[in-house]
């Protein structure tokens, strides 16, 4: 069984993927868009609250001392590009998925300069990764690319 066929719009225009909805690929794009539009959301917000954890103590020394603010404010300045990153994958996943890419490894650069969390940062990593498998799956399964068909499983 194919996961995916092409055929011509009218007139010869792009090819138009098809997409089986139980397809495995579009169940793990779904699974990734939820999850990078949920977590970065949450931990934004997060900023602001210190429910999960005081975020504070993530940042680096080496990085507080180049800041023009106070290392609470930056980390809300951090909490609110959080919250509108995750809005972005929301929107335009094919290209918030890279911001979030970027940004989780600035995010481990960050925890490697200050050598502590090794283990964050080995889970941010992870995190990039599914972030950057995000928007390559979104290249074919993000809304506008394909037209989903009904399973004949």
């Amino acid at each position: 069984m194919a996961e995916m066929t092409q055929t011509r719009g009218r007139g010869g225009s792009l090819p138009r993927t098809e997409v089986r909805a139980s397809a495995p690929g579009l169940q793990a794009y779904r699974l990734l868009h939820i999850a990078f539009i949920v977590a970065p959301t949450i931990a934004g917000l997060d900023k602001f609250f210190h429910l999960l954890v005081n975020w504070d103590q993530y940042l680096s020394p080496q990085v507080a001392r180049l800041l023009p603010m106070s290392p609470h404010g930056f980390m809300l300045l951090v909490g609110i590009i959080e919250i509108a990153a995750g809005l972005w994958v929301a929107i335009q996943p094919r290209t918030g998925a890279y911001v979030v890419a970027v940004w989780l490894a600035a995010i481990v650069l960050n925890l490697l300069f200050q050598g502590r969390y090794l283990d964050i940062a080995l889970r941010d990593f992870g995190l990039m990764l599914g972030a950057l498998a995000l928007g390559r799956l979104s290249e074919t399964y993000a809304r506008g690319r394909s037209r989903l068909t009904p399973s004949t499983a």
